[in-house]
């Protein structure tokens, strides 16, 4: 088992968002994490990686336990650097270009030396079909662009997996099939990914395993090909026959 998480609780005030999840993820899986808006995914996906503070639970990363809700910074660090985040709005620096923007954290976090950096950047972008971009401003790119540019930075870490969170949701229609088609050739070459999307196709046709939540619960966890033909749940069937009705 690569990444287990148990018992996982968080809540806003007196708002439950997380009631004890359970997730495991084995190296190679790419987990699609569905559900309605306001299920918890997102915040999941927080906890999972320090952007949120879980109020209790755990997480079993390449065979080392910790307590989400007393990790010290050094911990949080350490595990930080085996994995990436890629976000919804991209979150690039507006000052900088593609190439800048995916050599930052190599120089400014890992302290690695600017032409290492440099080499490691432009290989990444060269795997995001970004390459000819590479001294473009985000303010030059496309939505797609840009999210392709994010994908870069987190690939340029060597994580052992990367967490998305709907990481085309904030893109025009015409521009989700490239930034699909990038995580779809990562997948194919093994990456660990750790998706909450709303892309039935992409969780249908390229993950491995499907997390189907509600109310800040999992409702039902499968191989996606089972989630898709043959639900458990009568709550997974009813958001299945609502999502594949829509136009």
């Amino acid at each position: 088992m690569m990444l287990n998480v148990k018992g996982v609780e968080k809540r806003f005030g007196t708002l439950e968002v997380l009631k004890g999840i359970d997730l495991n993820v084995e190296q190679g899986d790419v987990v699609a994490i569905l559900g309605p808006s306001g299920s918890g995914k997102t915040t999941l996906l927080r906890c999972m990686n320090f952007l949120e503070r879980a109020d209790s639970g755990t997480l079993v990363f390449d065979g080392e336990k910790f307590d989400l809700a007393r990790m010290n910074k050094k911990d949080i660090l350490r595990l930080r650097r085996k994995t990436a985040f890629v976000f919804q709005n991209y979150n690039l620096f507006l000052n900088k270009t593609a190439l800048e923007n995916v050599m930052e954290g190599l120089v400014t976090a890992r302290k690695m030396p600017k032409e290492e950096a440099r080499a490691k950047a432009e290989r990444a972008l060269e795997r995001v079909g970004l390459l000819d971009r590479k001294d473009h401003y985000p303010a030059q790119l496309s939505g797609g662009q840009q999210q392709r540019a994010a994908i870069a930075r987190a690939l340029a870490t060597d994580p052992e997996i990367i967490y998305f969170d709907e990481p085309t949701s904030a893109l025009d229609p015409e521009l989700i099939g490239e930034v699909l088609a990038v995580m779809r050739k990562l997948a194919e070459e093994g990456m660990t990914m750790l998706v909450v999307t709303h892309e039935m196709n992409f969780a249908r046709n390229v993950s491995t395993k499907v997390v189907f939540m509600e109310d800040g619960s999992v409702v039902e966890t499968a191989p996606a090909k089972d989630f898709f033909d043959n639900p458990r749940e009568e709550r997974v069937k009813a958001f299945l026959q609502t999502v594949e009705r829509a136009p």
